[in-house]
């Protein structure tokens, strides 16, 4: 239930509302306060991109965890009291000149005279003291991902080309990060052997040139297809209806989530990012990581957040403090102080404008909307990952988009086939991969 926190009057010509969404895809900006924020076109779309259990009202705006409404004259901040664990949503609403703000659950209001911007930088700065977060970060690696290139479909044979182009154009890149295509199935972390003969021999191919080896898991996804959804139903996250919580359907299947509380399950965690690590892996982007977060533990009874932090903070401890962790797809307030690195935005995509019109979907607009959107969080929560640098000619507006990678990128990564890149794409991939901006937080 929401309860009224707020009435607010403003000049609807000057007056905006920041609407933060729920996790790295969730879009996440600034709206005149007479518009209506970015609703999800399907269910389906709700369970990946955005919060499955909360959604929005018809009309106005609903932020999780954050919200805050910019007269002009002053910046309105309301923010969950705790935020970490409890996470309410906070709507507003405008009508006749007022806007009404309520939340379903503790929120603090704080009044600024500063711009939007420095507001919620000063916020930021004060949760993530919360969150026990180190008052500096660790400089980022530059990386070369095989997302873009290839895709789910990516093999041992192209990762070593790749690696070869790297070479021959003398392009600085220190990780070497194998994406999704590796695994035999989500949830069945080991290699596909049709398509990786052995990683152990990539990844010794990587470090003798020099570079380190990264790695993609999606730890908390279980695909409906995968040998351990069919040997441990008992390890999923369980829904009201006592079925498994459906997070949504992806490589033609419905994934559900994994309960990281289970002992059985946590110990599956544990040996699967052991033997990465033991084989040489140090860079690892976790991804779909809402499908924690789905709901409470049916084994524990632990709420979902709580459940959530645990099961990153298990995988933090087995790969050690030096491993380099990337979140994505992550609810973003409960994993401040967990990770290296954090994707802020919806995936970047050849084309400008999302194919379905939902700013959380793949495209240019979308992951731009919420990488500027969420600047103010780098170097104060972690180093901002605005998704990768794609530079090949088939990029719609490719300069707008390395301009705004090489604006608010804090961490760097290429993500095209080296050798399909033309003169421009190539010098500009050479440029920003030289150029990392500290992890501190960015000028103004």
């Amino acid at each position: 239930m929401f309860s009224q926190l707020d009435e607010i009057g403003v000049d609807a010509a000057v007056a905006r509302v920041y609407e933060h969404g729920w996790q790295s895809w969730s879009p996440s900006t600034s709206y005149p306060v007479t518009a209506r924020s970015a609703r999800p076109p399907s269910d389906d779309r709700r369970r990946m991109s955005y919060r499955a259990e909360a959604p929005g009202p018809p009309d106005g705006f609903q932020g999780e965890g954050l919200l805050a409404v910019d007269t002009g004259a002053a910046v309105h901040v309301y923010s969950a009291a705790d935020g970490f664990e409890e996470v309410p949503s906070i709507r507003a609403s405008f009508v006749d000149g007022v806007v009404h703000v309520a939340a379903n659950g503790p929120v603090v209001a704080v009044r600024s005279n500063t711009g939007l911007d420095t507001a919620l930088a000063a916020w930021a700065t004060g949760f993530a003291a919360r969150a026990g977060t180190e008052p500096s970060f660790r400089a980022p690696p530059t990386v070369w991902c095989s997302w873009y290139a290839y895709g789910a479909a990516v093999t041992q044979p192209q990762i070593e080309e790749d690696l070869h182009s790297l070479g021959t154009e003398k392009l600085p890149v220190d990780v070497v990060q194998i994406d999704d295509g590796w695994q035999a199935g989500i949830g069945d972390w080991r290699p596909r052997p049709d398509r990786f003969a052995s990683l152990d021999r990539l990844v010794e191919r990587i470090r003798q040139a020099g570079r380190r080896a990264g790695i993609w898991v999606a730890p908390f996804l279980v695909g409906a297809d995968s040998a351990l959804a069919a040997e441990h139903p008992e390890w999923l996250i369980g829904g009201p209806d006592g079925h498994p919580a459906c997070a949504g359907h992806n490589w033609g299947q419905a994934v559900y989530g994994l309960d990281a509380t289970h002992p059985g399950a946590a110990d599956h965690l544990r040996q699967v990012f052991a033997g990465l690590g033991a084989a040489g892996f140090d860079y690892v982007k976790l991804d779909f990581l809402y499908a924690g977060a789905l709901v409470g533990s049916r084994h524990t009874g632990v709420a979902p957040l709580a459940a959530y932090r645990a099961g990153v903070g298990l995988i933090r401890d087995v790969l050690g403090p030096s491993a380099y962790l990337l979140g994505c797809g992550a609810p973003i307030l409960p994993s401040v102080g967990l990770f290296d690195a954090m994707r802020v935005s919806a995936d970047i995509a050849p084309h400008y404008e999302p194919s379905d019109g939902d700013p959380a979907s793949p495209s240019q607009r979308g992951a731009t909307l919420s990488t500027v959107g969420r600047a103010w969080q780098h170097g104060r929560f972690w180093v901002n990952d605005p998704d990768c640098l794609v530079a090949g000619p088939a990029v719609e507006r490719r300069a707008d988009w390395a301009g705004v990678v090489e604006r608010y990128g804090g961490l760097r990564a290429s993500s095209d086939r080296i050798a399909y890149l033309d003169e421009w794409g190539l010098a500009t991939t050479r440029r920003l991969l030289s150029t990392v901006p500290p992890p501190t937080p960015f000028v103004s």
